[in-house]
């Protein structure tokens, strides 16, 4: 009988070896093959990550780490577990399928394994392989969150802070925020200097703002980098200091933060802390433009209409100011409708200047609203209606515009839209002329008013 068992252990002994040789298994995997040949569920978990990475002596194979990582995980090894469902998740060794991941994800986290409870955590946020439930995501952040998991920490901060499966709490999003912070978490360092910069959660304070902004910058992480350069260039937190709010900008800008390419440009454009240069003012609002950000968009079309950095182009000025203003961006709505009421860079249009000059001056914009009250005054690309020149006129001139003003004073003395009125003409034409309009100034002058 001991000769047989003997044997069978000798057998089983040469038959380890030789699928080892077969595989081509050498090093420290080859020591986790024996063990999980064995069952040991932390050698075959140590196995399907040599295998996962392809290092210890075996060639990368995805489909061998499943296998293993399967044979722990139906033994109950948390961490194959969550390692099999990150499989599922991004499809390497099986097909990618969401709710297998999410099965086992639920599997480890019930062991009290913290990221794999972060990660239910996210599919709940999300939606992905279950359905969205927010309190089902805070439940499983917090359990992660509660062991110190810095990830789970931020975003159960998240939940807190735009109420989502809990009621909103600013201090309590403060708290968690604070948490994953003081373990280095970057994202969460970024948040807590915003939380300070406005006063969210804490009593606002520029200082702390600052400081936990600089914390993530020193990370490399660019949204805090560039609101880093802010502080610098505003002053606020810490010294006024342009040349080290540039050094900041340009840290994100050149990791493709839009922001951060347009602050850039800004200060090359102005000769803020840096030589003024118009042509990399211009480089760095396109970067930023071609990423979609409206401002910078407007910026570089300013660059074409008046040839700052580039050659003027008043085709190019209209491309841009026509993708700001289709955000809404007011200023370039304005412009967008100045270039169709002059014909620069797009044949004359009355009836789309008068369209975009609405858009603006709907928002409030004073040029368009004169503009605006120009086109009924005169019938272009809307009939002509002095009642509604003079509301337009008034809206601008009440801003403080002067040319609406010197129109609005014409519409008293001609009693066009209004009632004429000799001292209400001369009152306007007068607010003009003391903001240094010669026309108004002139005209008070040939009437014998002083202004």
């Amino acid at each position: 009988m001991k000769k047989i068992i003997s044997t069978l252990l000798l057998m089983l002994f040469i038959s380890v070896n030789a699928f080892a040789q077969t595989e081509n298994i050498t090093g420290k995997a080859k020591e986790y093959y024996e063990k999980a040949q064995q069952g040991d569920t932390e050698a075959q978990n140590n196995l399907a990550f040599c295998y996962y990475a392809g290092e210890n002596g075996v060639y990368l194979n995805y489909e061998k780490a499943v296998y293993w990582w399967r044979k722990a995980a139906e033994q109950g090894n948390a961490l194959a577990q969550f390692n099999l469902g990150t499989c599922y998740e991004n499809g390497r060794g099986v097909n990618q399928d969401y709710s297998q991941a999410v099965y086992w994800y639920r599997k480890a986290a019930e062991q009290g394994l913290a990221k794999a409870q972060y990660n239910l955590g996210v599919y709940y946020k999300i939606g992905r392989g279950v359905n969205q439930d927010y309190s089902q995501a805070v439940y499983w952040y917090r359990k992660a969150a509660e062991q110190g998991h810095a990830m789970a920490q931020n975003y159960l901060g998240v939940c807190y802070d735009n109420g989502e499966g809990v009621n909103q709490d600013y201090t309590q999003a403060v708290y968690w925020y604070r948490k994953a912070a003081e373990q280095g978490y970057a994202e969460a360092q970024y948040i807590l200097g915003y939380c300070y910069e406005i006063g969210e959660g804490v009593p606002q304070d520029f200082r702390q703002a600052a400081e936990w902004y600089r914390k993530a910058a020193e990370q490399g992480h660019a949204k805090a980098q560039n609101k880093l350069g802010f502080c610098y260039a505003a002053g606020k937190g810490v010294p006024q200091d342009y040349r080290q709010a540039n050094e900041w900008f340009r840290k994100a800008a050149e990791q493709g933060h839009y922001e951060a390419q347009r602050n850039l440009g800004i200060s090359y454009y102005n000769g803020d802390g840096i030589a003024k240069d118009y042509r990399q003012a211009a480089e760095w609002y396109r970067k930023s433009a071609e990423q979609g950000f409206a401002e910078a968009q407007y910026d570089i079309g300013e660059c074409y209409y008046y040839g700052n950095g580039v050659a003027k182009d008043y085709r190019q000025a209209v491309e841009w100011y026509r993708k700001a203003a289709e955000q809404g961006h007011t200023e370039a709505q304005y412009y967008l409708g100045k270039c169709y009421y002059d014909g620069e860079g797009v044949t004359q249009n009355y009836r789309q200047a008068v369209y975009w000059f609405l858009k603006a001056a709907e928002q409030g914009h004073a040029d368009a609203q004169c503009g605006l009250g120009i086109c009924y005054q005169e019938g272009s690309g809307v009939e002509q209606d002095y009642r509604q020149a003079v509301e337009w006129f008034r809206k601008a001139a009440e801003q403080g515009h002067a040319i609406a003003q010197s129109f609005l004073g014409v519409c008293y003395a001609e009693g066009n839209g209004v009632e004429q009125d000799y001292w209400q003409s001369v009152e306007w034409f007068r607010k003009a002329a003391r903001q240094g309009y010669k026309r108004a100034q002139q005209v008070l002058e040939e009437i014998g008013e002083s202004w």
